[in-house]
């Protein structure tokens, strides 16, 4: 019985010493999918883009409805202050090819004229009446796109304690060949990111959620193109943004700037009128 025992212990031990090790597997896996993100972050420009603080656009968007378009291009600009403002403007009685150098407080004459405020989890909407508070609903989705942006997951995500790193292979994304990671954090929400297997820029982003009213799972997916350097940053002036498949926004920019100082003025905003009281 003694010796039965002995020849199942060295056994066990032996299997124990010849067995492919899980864990080791795993580290493999994700050390192979942080060397893929860091060499994303080098190629759109490292320590720049990681230490940038402000981001100041204009360009023009479109808007498109189950991947119809819905209306004209808008000019705009976009002013960011990280990591959590920003202020888009709508103004049509300025030249948004010049705007990027001329940032203040811009007076809301015309009836389509709007400026957007986000300030933390708050957003403003400034038009002729007044300023309002943003739509509970639109805000919800303007703070889940900002939870789940580039930035957000390259400057924070993958540098909090417990996220997950898995390198999922090649692929085609964009039409262009693609190496695929997914982070994954702690609340068992994850973001996956597509980067170029030459140029080593992201490509493309892609994340899911489940809407709390129907239950069902909606996909958001953002192609990035057309990077150009500025301020030692690589940014893309083309972003094209997909709802379940079917394009639902699409932003071309003439100018990105990285070193244009803010104020924080420009992100300041109090509710003077409630739209929903004036309907009563």
């Amino acid at each position: 019985m003694k010796r039965f025992a002995l020849i199942l212990l060295l056994t066990v031990f032996t299997a124990a010493q010849t067995a492919p090790s899980a864990p080791a597997s795993q580290n493999e896996n994700a050390r192979k999918a942080r060397e893929i993100i860091d060499q994303g972050i080098a190629a759109l420009g490292g320590q720049a883009y990681l230490n940038a603080t402000e981001k100041s656009e204009e360009g023009r968007f479109f808007t498109f409805h189950h991947g119809e378009p819905t209306g004209t291009p808008v000019l705009f600009g976009l002013y960011t202050k990280y990591p959590d403002k920003d202020r888009l403007e709508i103004i049509h009685l300025r030249s948004y090819h010049f705007l990027i150098f001329d940032v203040g407080s811009i007076p809301v004459k015309d009836k389509s004229d709007i400026i957007v405020i986000h300030n933390g989890d708050k957003g403003y909407e400034i038009t002729y009446k007044g300023t309002a508070m943003v739509e509970p609903e639109d805000l919800a989705a303007y703070l889940r796109r900002r939870e789940h942006s580039l930035d957000a997951v390259l400057r924070r995500w993958i540098n909090e304690p417990g996220v997950a790193l898995f390198y999922d292979g090649s692929a085609i994304a964009a039409g262009k060949p693609v190496v695929q990671v997914t982070v994954l954090n702690t609340q068992n929400d994850s973001v996956t990111l597509f980067f170029d297997q030459n140029t080593h820029l992201p490509v493309k982003k892609s994340y899911s959620w489940r809407d709390p009213t129907d239950k069902y799972r909606n996909t958001e997916e953002e192609i990035y193109d057309n990077y150009r350097q500025t301020d030692g940053v690589m940014a893309p002036h083309s972003l094209t943004r997909y709802y379940n498949g079917d394009m639902s926004y699409q932003r071309l920019l003439n100018t990105v700037s990285f070193s244009q100082k803010l104020d924080d003025n420009l992100f300041q905003a109090g509710a003077t009128y409630d739209p929903k009281a004036l309907k009563r």
